[in-house]
């Protein structure tokens, strides 16, 4: 049983360093008392914050060891209508950052300790404001770098993605009470229409948990980005494409083959989804070891790429390095670019490679290939189109589990099993998806989920 917090929490809720403002959060039974002690009124008037209504605004200073610290705003916030569901006191002080430190002192000197990462969001979640999924999101939302990313994180934190495993969830509950009720009565055999009809409903349950699955990889790339690695002979204009696609110069560009001797990668959003572009050394035989070096990162690179893009030079016939890198990333997600297409184009590709021709020089073609990537990258996702669902890997390896848990309970009735039989696999399939929202889950694993929160969220 998880117990549910009694202490006041508090810590900086905006991010580390100088600002305009910072904002100190302070949650729990005696948020409101902690503020009293800390803060005094502006005026003649010297009302105690414990006399305020809730969502109210107050002038005033920080106030510690009788020694003004700043002048604040302090925001007043009672249970249940708060983040926390606790009561909640909110300073807003100037964002230095010593004096938001000595704000923060004075409130944990006055009765509350410093929150652990994500221990706001963490008790949201245990006073029943927000599932676990929902929790998640709210990490998400504030990771998020680009627009799709926003909206997935939305949508989970909306509760799209708990009342779809609320919806699994209960069918199966229902199922196993059925199959309860089988156990409880054991001279009542389960009748094979009667099997048949639970089957029926589990596989219904199976293809949700299935397609759900399927967004696993959708929601790794939103949250994570995609590695996209240009790659191709030296002097083809891989440095080129990579200043065109992040519009403005970040690698050095020059005629000398063999420019680039190691890898460089940069993150951008490229149609709403966030990707890595990995620029590489021109592939080629060298003898020289600091390009034998570059070009081994670049091998390496290649291998850890979720999508390339060879580059070739399309102002000269294709020698035997081109057609070795056509042949060698032939079963690969890729994208050929055909460069320098404002040069009369001398490079003749082999039958049934649909190359795009881009001119990195004029920027000609930039955009269809960001169309060619963008095709590209449902190609890896399995096709998947973004949805508003897209799954984290602890809601993948959970899923996982009770469609494992399904499928067993599904081969257990089909084979005419007892009951208590196929009940053990249904309890472990209802289990796992009540992992995802938080149903069926531990303390420990609360704690390293909510570990990776930022401070003061």
């Amino acid at each position: 049983m998880i117990s549910l917090p009694s202490d006041t929490i508090a810590a900086i809720a905006t991010p580390p360093g100088s600002g305009g403002i910072a904002v100190i959060r302070v949650s729990g039974r005696a948020a409101i008392e902690v503020g009293d002690r800390v803060f005094r009124r502006a005026g003649s008037v010297a009302s105690p914050l414990s006399g305020a209504l809730s969502h109210t605004v107050h002038y005033g200073q920080i106030v510690f060891d009788g020694v003004p610290i700043d002048d604040v705003l302090v925001t007043v916030f009672r249970a249940p209508r708060t983040f926390t569901m606790e009561d909640t006191v909110e300073i807003n002080c100037h964002g230095g950052v010593r004096v938001t430190g000595m704000v923060l002192d004075a409130v944990l000197a006055s009765g509350a300790r410093l929150a652990a990462p994500g221990e706001f969001t963490q008790r949201a979640f245990l006073n029943g404001r927000m599932d676990l999924a929902q929790a998640e999101a709210v990490a998400d939302l504030i990771r998020a770098r680009t627009r799709r990313a926003v909206a997935a994180a939305r949508d989970q934190l909306a509760g799209g993605l708990s009342k779809k495993i609320e919806r699994i969830s209960s069918e199966l509950m229902r199922v196993l009470a059925h199959l309860e009720a089988h156990i409880d009565f054991p001279e009542e055999d389960i009748q094979p229409e009667i099997g048949g009809a639970m089957c029926v409903r589990l596989e219904a349950a199976e293809r949700e948990l299935v397609a759900l699955l399927q967004t696993a990889g959708e929601g790794r790339i939103l949250r994570q980005g995609l590695r996209i690695v240009i790659f191709g002979r030296p002097n083809s204009g891989k440095s080129s494409l990579l200043n065109r696609l992040l519009d403005h110069d970040r690698a050095i560009v020059s005629a000398v083959p063999g420019t680039t001797r190691d890898t460089l990668e940069e993150a951008v959003e490229l149609r709403g989804l966030p990707v890595v572009l990995v620029d590489t050394a021109g592939l080629r035989e060298t003898s020289d070891a600091l390009e034998a070096e570059g070009i081994r990162r670049s091998r390496a690179a290649l291998d850890a790429a979720e999508l390339v893009v060879l580059v070739i030079d399309g102002s000269r016939e294709l020698d035997s390095d081109d057609l070795r890198l056509l042949a060698e990333s032939g079963d690969e997600p890729r994208v050929v670019v055909l460069n320098k297409s404002d040069l009369s184009i001398r490079a003749v590709l082999p039958t049934g490679i649909e190359p795009v021709p881009v001119s990195c020089l004029s920027g000609d073609g930039i955009e269809a290939l960001k169309n060619a990537v963008e095709t590209a990258i449902g190609t890896v996702r399995n096709g998947e189109s973004v949805s508003g669902i897209a799954i984290n890997a602890r809601h993948a390896d959970a899923l996982r589990r009770g469609a494992a848990g399904i499928r067993g309970a599904i081969t257990a009735l089909s084979g005419g099993a007892a009951p208590d039989l196929v009940a053990v696999d249904l309890r472990i399939a209802v289990t796992a998806v009540g992992e995802v929202c938080g149903r069926t889950t531990t303390e420990d694993l609360l704690d390293l989920i909510f570990s990776e929160f930022c401070l003061g969220k």
